[in-house]
């Protein structure tokens, strides 16, 4: 005969240690008509150990799908590849990148305490750290974000006239919703905010940089770069399989020059 309130408990229990164990990251679910979410930021660096350790520092996990090394945030992967950067974001098509804390001053000194020297923005919410490489990344306060720290932007620096061109093609090929942040225009995909702030000059692309590419996934990447190159999308690199075996990649550029890659199956299993 079995004893149900006794296996109840059981059961009970076992879901408790579930709800003990952190849930390991993910990246958002696939979003807009054509499944697109942000996926990873792909980074050269001169010292692949030194990178690796800052990362973690503020928050990442390293992980591997296969092959792949990936250090795991909420809502990203940060990959890094040695290399010799030409130049930080800075003075690039992508400016910097945006994470949101949940408490900025708690992790403004856990990074102070590490080393790291985060600098103050325009309010208290916000904060900047460079890598040594010369990537920025702004920090910004979300008080409800249920992780200490969340991957929130892709910032874009281009001239006034090329911000509504740009809005409107991440809008066409990616299904970047329009709008606002704050007094930039912007469009959205599932995990990230994409942010076209209105600069004097044309800024330089950003292969080969300290951020060489930036990342999105989708869960068919035959079939979405098929319906890509019927709108007239050349790609640099086609759909191929990636060193893990298992991972789908293809690149290509954007008009003003943003090395992107399209990934499908990114995440470790």
């Amino acid at each position: 005969m079995i004893n149900y309130p006794a296996m109840t408990t059981r059961i009970l229990v076992v879901l408790a240690g579930l709800a003990a164990v952190p849930m390991m990251a993910q990246l958002a679910p696939p979003g807009g008509n054509r499944g697109v979410s942000m996926g990873h930021i792909h980074l050269h660096v001169h010292d692949v150990n030194a990178q690796k350790q800052f990362w973690t520092t503020i928050g990442g996990t390293p992980v591997k799908n296969g092959t792949l090394e990936l250090i795991q945030f909420p809502g990203v992967y940060v990959m890094l590849r040695q290399g010799e950067p030409t130049g930080g974001t800075v003075g690039s098509v992508v400016n910097h990148i945006g994470f949101n804390a949940k408490n900025v001053a708690d992790s403004v000194a856990k990074w102070k305490a590490a080393g790291l020297n985060p600098e103050a923005g325009t309010n208290p919410n916000q904060f900047f750290l460079t890598t040594t490489d010369g990537v920025r990344i702004e920090i910004l306060e979300d008080k409800n974000l249920a992780v200490p720290l969340k991957f929130h932007h892709i910032h874009f620096n281009v001239t006034a006239a090329i911000v509504p061109q740009m809005q409107a093609w991440y809008a066409r090929i990616f299904d970047a919703v329009p709008g606002t942040r704050g007094p930039f225009q912007a469009g959205d995909i599932a995990g990230a905010n994409l942010t076209y702030q209105m600069v004097d000059m044309k800024q330089a692309p950003t292969k080969g940089r300290a951020l060489d590419h930036i990342g999105f996934e989708v869960p068919d990447l035959d079939f979405y770069a098929q319906k890509l190159q019927l709108q007239g999308l050349d790609f640099d690199t086609p759909p191929r399989v990636a060193g893990n075996g298992t991972t789908k990649v293809a690149f290509l550029t954007d008009p003003w020059g943003t090395y992107i890659e399209l990934t499908q199956g990114l995440s470790p299993k």
